[in-house]
């Protein structure tokens, strides 16, 4: 039996842009996926999902997901717990070069589906180093990367960018831009997120600002424009001393940056009633900045703030089902037990 983790992230800077090209910093964070893999003489594939915002259910196939678990949820979160974990699997018998390794798989998970936290890329990085080294076949972290990148990549219909599972691979806040993806050091950083309990269909948003960007030019000048903040906020961050708690002004000036980010976003259409109703919570409490998180149309928020006063904030918002708040998460992928 192989157990691993991989945890899911936030957002600092640069969801959607980073699909054209652009930059975007996520930040590993301290709620987890797990995966226990158990090698299997038949072929089949078993998966035993709980705590995925779904009910539990198990589901075993031959040699792809063709009957689905029998639980009343959107398309999109049983793609989620089974599509994601079916592309893990191939890719682990393709580094393994083990096509037919049948393997009993449960997943355990502390990240919301679809809530713009990096659920699917952490299910995928546990899920795919787990199984590769229950078949005697570990990876070093680039290539576990790049086969993350890859399954995602596919069930997303290639709208999938590098930086959640570059992100929940290495640990840590990153810096992808394209397929150049590097580590950044960065002291840490007061996180609090609010979830509204919701999700939303992200390839229909990613779609949506294709279709924006294709269409206005200002779209697309829009989408530029966060790049643009990314590469202020790189150098905010590069300028800070990793090792030292962040300054009061870099806070405030990482916030104005995010705060600036979420208008462009909503502005693109990918916001909702409760994350900009969080977003203002936050304000309102006294976070230095606040913004959606991941794709939007539903999920979760991130403020910075470093005193309590947001947390609570948000616990008292009607449209915020769960405040907490995350430390960074800096080891990335780990093994719990082998």
């Amino acid at each position: 039996m192989t157990v691993v983790s991989a945890p899911g992230k936030v957002y600092l800077f640069g969801e959607h842009a980073v699909v054209y090209g652009e930059p975007a910093v996520p930040c590993a964070i301290e709620k987890r996926a797990t995966v226990t893999v158990e090698p299997r003489d038949d072929g089949h594939v078993r998966v035993e999902a709980q705590d995925l915002t779904l009910n539990g259910f198990a589901v075993e196939y031959a040699d792809s997901p063709a009957s689905g678990p029998d639980v009343d949820v959107p398309k999109p979160l049983i793609e989620a717990a089974t599509g994601y974990v079916d592309a893990a699997v191939e890719q682990a018998r393709d580094a393994a070069d083990a096509p037919a390794a049948g393997f009993d798989i449960s997943v355990d998970s502390e990240i919301p589906l679809g809530a713009g936290l990096g659920s699917s890329a952490a299910v995928v990085v546990a899920g795919i180093d787990a199984a590769t080294r229950a078949l005697g076949e570990p990876l070093d972290r680039r290539e576990l990367a790049d086969r993350a990148y890859q399954a995602e990549y596919d069930v997303q219909d290639g709208q999938a960018s590098r930086a959640d599972t570059f992100c929940s691979t290495m640990g840590g806040a990153v810096r992808v831009e394209g397929d150049d993806c590097s580590r950044l050091e960065t002291p840490e950083l007061p996180f609090v997120v609010g979830f509204d309990g919701g999700a939303g269909d992200t390839g229909q948003l990613v779609a949506g600002v294709r279709s924006l960007r294709d269409r206005y030019e200002f779209a697309a000048d829009t989408v530029d424009a966060i790049g643009d903040i990314v590469r202020e906020g790189e150098s905010l961050l590069a300028a800070a001393d990793p090792e030292s708690d962040p300054s009061a002004e870099l806070i405030g000036e990482l916030g104005e940056l995010m705060d600036i980010n979420h208008g462009l976003l909503s502005a693109l259409g990918v916001s909702s009633r409760s994350l900009d109703t969080m977003v203002w919570a936050a304000r309102e409490a006294g976070a230095d900045g606040a913004k959606l998180t991941g794709a939007g149309g539903g999920g979760c928020i991130v403020a910075l703030d470093a005193t309590a006063e947001t947390e609570t904030s948000l616990q008292y918002t009607p449209d915020c089902e769960q405040a907490f708040r995350a430390e960074l998460a800096t080891d990335g992928v780990r093994v719990e037990d082998e």
